[in-house]
């Protein structure tokens, strides 16, 4: 597990092995997120990145009659 330290400024350095292994680039967003007793750093996808990524889904769900 790798740690890192927090600046004066509150600032923190994502490590290269995991902005590789994630596709972090300079200048991307990152969604900050509270979690219990931890903080999760999760990069945010362009929408165009995103199409496309449910093809093949299974859509035969039940569904309750007065759904339509």
């Amino acid at each position: 597990m790798t740690s890192v330290t927090v600046s004066p400024k509150y600032q923190v350095v994502i490590p290269k092995a995991v902005r590789e292994s994630m596709g972090i680039v300079s200048g991307q967003k990152i969604q900050v997120l509270t979690y219990r007793n931890r903080i999760e750093l999760i990069p945010i996808q362009p929408m165009k990145k995103l199409r496309g990524f449910l093809r093949g889904i299974d859509t035969s769900v039940e569904r309750d009659t007065d759904r339509v």
